[in-house]
């Protein structure tokens, strides 16, 4: 059985932060370093990773080149809705 750690409210994609976290970690970053390349302080990025506050749409395109996102990495990260 595979569970996705991705939360929904009102049936609206939200981030999967396990996913995320070990994006960051593969592209050899700290959380510090994306926040910065985001234009945001570090709490901001801890707010939208655990889904209080969501990505913008040229936040997940930051992060898409960032982190070297491939498609299906993106889609598992930012737009997953269900849980397997």
């Amino acid at each position: 059985m595979h569970v996705e750690k991705t939360a929904t409210w009102g049936g609206e994609c939200m981030t999967n932060t396990v996913e995320l976290e070990i994006a960051i970690i593969r592209a050899g970053l700290r959380k510090k370093q994306v926040a910065e390349a985001l234009g945001i302080t570090k709490e901001g990025l801890r707010l939208k990773m655990n889904n209080k506050t969501e990505f913008t749409a040229s936040e997940i395109a930051t992060l898409y080149k960032l982190l070297n996102l491939n498609f299906e990495s993106q889609q598992k990260i930012f737009f997953t809705q269900s849980v397997e």
